[in-house]
């Protein structure tokens, strides 16, 4: 019977033995390298979406300072204009002042003479061209008159034709100045577009990655439930080969342990508070007040006033009530930003600005040909403060 028994619990021992070395574990290795591939796949697509993303912004950099460029020239070209307005204005009393003593010496020249009829049809060619024919054709004008006459002459052609070559730059600067605004428009709505893109790649990341994560912790709790089990296995074999050695009929007890973890999660909470900046409501009415007064004025490239304007001569009569320029829009986007803008702050973009006067409306020059007007704060605008 004791032999019996001892062969009983050997038996038991090497079933519980063979058991250990077939049992299979339950993980899923392959499960969780196609997880990580697609978490891989997604990283490589966001670092090529975010690789777009820099180009466009690196893109976009480059229009703005274009852009910023392209004002100073808008505004030099537009100072030009004014400058060659003003010396055609001269020029041309000048030249008339000429014409007038011209033909004072002519009809002072006749009445002295016996060609009164010649005199007459000078007197009535009406204008300097036909004159200078007649008085050439009678060989009655000094030579002096007409090249002096002829010297205002070409002095106004000379400056009429500048003007308009001036203003053909200026239509081209304005034109170029479009195709940039244009440009930019795009660039700000593919980026837009691109960091959507990242960002929902950002969202698949971290929800593959949480995925891995879970695939992880099962197959990990999956082997330690196999290894207690093998353990308490081992454990009941151990027993029953000493119950055999000692002869011994009473039967083991085994007991297996758990272990249990705990987790703890902490929060942290952050605040952020803001605060109106000091602000003269004084001020912001005189500003307000000068940009105002100016309604109705027309807008033209390079003029800080007194009757004409661009955007950033506006603004700047606005901010400082003197007919002096503090800049142009690249100037007024490094001024302090503030979200909370109260009238008088300055609305901004790259290429255009106007002074805020609240419910989302502004002051400003639009552009030329047109005047100086109450219209809605543009959407890409940020307000700063002088």
């Amino acid at each position: 019977m004791r032999l019996k028994k001892r062969v009983h619990s050997a038996f038991i021992a090497t079933v519980l033995t063979c058991s250990l070395a077939v049992t299979p574990v339950f993980a899923a290795p392959d499960t969780l390298e196609q997880l990580q591939k697609e978490q891989e796949d997604l990283q490589d697509q966001k670092d090529a979406a975010q690789k777009e993303l820099n180009e466009l912004q690196s893109e976009l950099n480059t229009i703005v300072e274009k852009l910023s460029g392209l004002e100073d020239q808008l505004i030099e070209k537009g100072e030009e204009i004014i400058q060659a307005q003003d010396d055609l204005k001269v020029a041309e009393e000048k030249k008339e002042e000429q014409y007038e003593a011209m033909k004072l010496r002519i009809k002072y020249m006749y009445e002295a003479g016996s060609g009164t009829a010649t005199m007459e049809k000078v007197m009535t060619s009406g204008d300097i061209s036909s004159m200078l024919t007649q008085a050439e054709y009678s060989q009655q004008v000094h030579e002096y008159d007409r090249e002096q006459l002829q010297e205002y002459a070409d002095t106004v052609q000379q400056i009429e034709d500048l003007q308009k070559k001036l203003e053909s730059e200026m239509s081209d600067l304005q034109d170029l100045e479009d195709e940039y605004q244009q440009q930019e428009d795009t660039l700000n709505s593919t980026i837009a577009s691109k960091k959507d893109q990242v960002s929902d790649l950002d969202g698949m990341i971290q929800e593959a990655a949480r995925k891995v994560q879970d695939e992880k912790d099962r197959q990990e709790a999956e082997a330690e439930a196999e290894r207690q089990r093998q353990l308490a296995a081992q454990q009941q074999a151990e027993a029953a080969q000493a119950q055999q050695s000692s002869g011994n009929t009473s039967s083991g007890n085994t007991s297996g342990g758990s272990t249990g973890t705990t987790g703890s999660s902490n929060t942290s909470s952050g605040g952020s508070s803001s605060s109106e900046p000091s602000y003269s409501p004084v001020t912001g009415n005189a500003i307000v007040d000068r940009a105002y007064s100016k309604i109705g004025c027309w807008y033209q490239w390079g003029a800080v006033g007194p009757n004409t304007f661009d955007c950033s001569g506006l603004v700047s009569y606005a901010l400082t009530g003197s007919y002096v320029r503090l800049g142009n829009t690249t100037t007024f986007m490094g001024w302090t930003r503030v979200s909370n803008p109260q009238p008088g702050d300055i609305c901004v973009n790259s290429h255009h600005c106007g002074i805020y006067i609240g419910n989302g409306q502004m002051i400003h020059a639009p552009h030329t040909g047109a005047q100086v007007t109450v219209g809605s704060v543009h959407s890409d605008m940020i307000y700063v403060r002088y």
